[in-house]
């Protein structure tokens, strides 16, 4: 797809391959490395993944190859492109946007590397904006101003099923977590400055789904927006998510349900769920 602005994002962006395919944007994949074996996460089944975790064998991520970057911007600037932009999760979350930059400086086409201080559908809606922008033919100030627009603004809540997965990665005690468990709390999160923090926690999954509708409702308000729900191996959940979200915000533009990046998946564990509100 010739235009002046090439749009590069990472797999945490969770955009399905087919929309990336018909917007013409790049998608460099995070690494999963399961055991001590390491391969881009779009190769790795979920089912391989939510069974290693329960098996409790090692599952890590690891930023995308850095030949991985060099080659989309090489790419992009001998198909005629006038400047990249690259738009990526949190660098509070990942090495990607250290390893974007250091890529960046080794191609001729001028690349312009984006924190976006997210992940999940907050970035992806955000990169869907850029490539809107481009799509227009805006250049490189426009395309960035509009993903800036859609993540300084958007909001991303997350459901973790179980505790477990968040002790193993340290992100909180083992006797938090046993508490979690016996009192059935299940945690909801958010991103703060970049970082997954504590929102709220409730008492069972059906008082946490429903507080998170409450939550992404409150935070839809009247804006015109864009709504989407990620899941981690709980597909019937997430849909069912998505139809409470409907009726509770029924002037959306778009509704998207879509598997969570395996990456992100290593971290909140099966059956995780993320809602994100992102105004245009």
């Amino acid at each position: 797809m010739n235009r002046r602005v090439a749009i590069v994002t990472d797999s945490t962006a969770c955009l399905p391959a087919a929309l990336t395919d018909e917007l013409g944007i790049t998608v460099a994949q995070i690494q999963v490395r399961i055991g001590d074996q390491l391969d881009d996460e779009s190769r790795i089944p979920v089912s391989t993944m939510v069974n290693a975790m329960r098996g409790e064998l090692s599952v890590t991520t690891v930023p995308p190859d850095p030949g991985a970057f060099y080659w989309a911007y090489a790419d992009a600037g001998a198909a005629g492109a006038e400047a990249v932009v690259s738009i990526h999760v949190s660098s509070r979350l990942s090495g990607t946007v250290d390893t974007a930059c250091n890529a960046a400086k080794q191609v001729r086409v001028p690349v312009h590397v984006v924190d976006t201080g997210t992940c999940g559908m907050s970035l992806g809606y955000a990169v869907l904006a850029a490539a809107e922008a481009a799509a227009r033919g805006g250049d490189a100030r426009k395309v960035i101003g509009a993903a800036m627009h859609s993540f300084r603004r958007g909001t991303e809540l997350i459901y973790v099923d179980t505790l477990e997965y968040l002790k193993r990665g340290g992100r909180i005690s083992p006797a938090v977590a046993m508490l979690g468990t016996a009192l059935s709390m299940k945690p909801l999160l958010t991103m703060t400055d970049g970082q997954i923090t504590p929102l709220d926690k409730v008492l069972g999954t059906e008082r946490a789904l429903k507080r998170m509708v409450e939550i992404a409702t409150k935070k839809a308000g009247e804006e015109r927006v864009d709504v989407a729900v990620e899941h981690f191996a709980a597909e019937d959940r997430a849909h069912d998510l998505m139809r409470r979200l409907r009726k509770k915000i029924p002037g959306a533009r778009k509704y998207m349900v879509t598997q969570v990046s395996s990456a992100i998946g290593a971290h909140v564990g099966p059956g995780a769920l993320g809602v994100s509100i992102s105004p245009y």
